[in-house]
């Protein structure tokens, strides 16, 4: 009997020390914890709502599709301004890649360019660098790339290095072989100087 009252006497001071143990255990976290800065809260973006109603755009913009020969086309770019009343659209930061059939790949990237819709084509400015998969790499100011069917045309002097030398000319066209459907060149017209280096 003395033992089941001892029992019942321990039971009764643990339901009341256990809760008072745990309250002062909590009360130890809740000083201990770090305060909350109110400085340290993430900032809000400052965003100019006004200039965006402005002027809209798009970041980190993508197209992909197939040209009528078959080839597959690729265009992104760091930011878009879509199409307004007396302006094309524009866009920074491109990066346009051409797979041809034949199984050629040619990728620019060019600081800026404006898609022209009435030719279907987009054309790459501010410098432009050109590098194909058989070698060659190109720096030209202007190119207009066809979005309809495989084929890219300088506007400007070229400057290239490939596997011949180096070259000069007044224009580059990549376009389909007349003389063998299916496969693409890569033509250098107008003024071409070439430097020949042997074993290059």
């Amino acid at each position: 009997m003395a033992r089941a009252d001892t029992h019942t006497r321990v039971i009764g001071w643990l339901k009341v020390v256990l809760p008072l143990a745990a309250l002062a255990i909590l009360s130890t976290l809740f000083l201990v914890a770090d305060r909350i800065d109110p400085e340290d809260a993430l900032p809000y973006a400052e965003v100019d709502v006004e200039a965006l109603a402005r002027e809209p755009r798009m970041t980190a913009p993508s197209y992909s599709g197939t040209t009528m020969d078959g080839g597959a086309v690729t265009l992104t770019a760091d930011e878009a301004r879509p199409k307004a009343e007396g302006s094309p659209a524009t866009a920074a930061s491109l990066r346009f890649e051409l797979a041809t059939p034949d199984g050629g790949t040619t990728k620019l990237t060019a600081a800026s360019g404006v898609m022209d819709e009435g030719t279907n084509q987009v054309v790459l400015s501010g410098g432009v660098t050109v590098v194909t998969s058989t070698g060659y790499r190109l720096e030209t100011p202007e190119v207009a790339a066809r979005l309809d069917r495989s084929g890219l045309e300088s506007r400007g002097p070229v400057t290239a290095t490939g596997p011949v030398g180096d070259i000069r000319a007044d224009r580059m066209v990549l376009s389909q072989d007349n003389q063998t459907p299916g496969s693409y060149v890569l033509v250098f017209t107008g003024d071409v100087r070439l430097v020949y280096l042997p074993g290059g």
